[in-house]
């Protein structure tokens, strides 16, 4: 974990991590002068957990993450990797044994923007996806702003960073989960689908879609109907209107 990839920041992150992993956290910083109801509980846990409190200038919140969205509150974890949720192939599928239910995943091919992965990810956590698959490269990964956004999702939803994105939905169709691509040219509209069971459902990049080598290992594509003059959704917008339409289904 990087030093600035150690901050989260944000009251909803901020909230999320104190409720469920208050000992990895090295250090809370707050804005002095603030004492709202959203606040003193987590200075409160922080006093429960023997955490330590300093209070800053809002300036020295924002140099400190460079960021001056920060919502009077950042926390420091600790230098390790127990923030951190399964990060490649073998941990997944580990993980994914311990399922009492079929899995229901979502795969990011390619998604860079961190705000569009931070909106992705709170989709999940609130359709209920068991984890969230991305490659390693080319790709955005969790950092405070992913965070932020995320809203304390990256605390409930594991995100999984492969390093061979294509291998690991071979493994997945192996293991019985059937992938299903979201694709403009594609015949069948998402409402003609059957989500239920094991099911991954793969949205692409922005602006440029699912890569051809991701096409491949799709079992089949489908289309969110268009009406209008718009063509495209956002990536996370279009992750809300799937995932939501599955767990109707599930």
């Amino acid at each position: 974990m990087s030093a600035r990839n150690r901050y989260i920041y944000g009251i909803h992150a901020a909230q999320a991590v104190c409720s469920s992993r208050p000992s990895d956290i090295q250090c809370i910083y707050t804005l002095h002068g603030r004492n709202d109801t959203s606040l003193q509980a987590i200075t409160e846990l922080a006093a429960r957990h023997h955490i330590p409190l300093k209070r800053l200038d809002r300036q020295a919140l924002t140099d400190l993450i460079g960021d001056q969205h920060h919502q009077g509150v950042i926390i420091e974890c600790k230098p390790n990797p127990s923030f951190s949720l399964p990060n490649d192939e073998k941990a997944l599928f580990s993980y994914l044994e311990t399922l009492t239910k079929p899995p229901f995943l979502l795969i990011l091919d390619g998604v860079q923007d961190p705000h569009n992965l931070g909106a992705c990810l709170r989709t999940a956590d609130a359709a209920g996806v068991n984890a969230v698959i991305a490659p390693k490269d080319k790709a955005a990964s969790i950092t405070p702003i992913v965070r932020k956004i995320a809203c304390g999702a990256t605390e409930s939803v594991p995100f999984v960073s492969v390093v061979n994105l294509a291998r690991t939905m071979a493994q997945l169709k192996e293991k019985g989960v059937w992938i299903y691509g979201a694709c403009a040219q594609a015949d069948k509209s998402l409402y003609a689908l059957n989500f239920k069971g094991a099911v991954a459902l793969v949205l692409g990049a922005e602006g440029t879609g699912l890569r051809d080598l991701t096409r491949k290992h799709c079992d089949a594509f489908f289309k969110i109907p268009m009406h209008g003059q718009v063509e495209s959704l956002n990536v996370s917008v279009a992750a809300g209107v799937c995932l939501f339409e599955a767990l109707r289904q599930r």
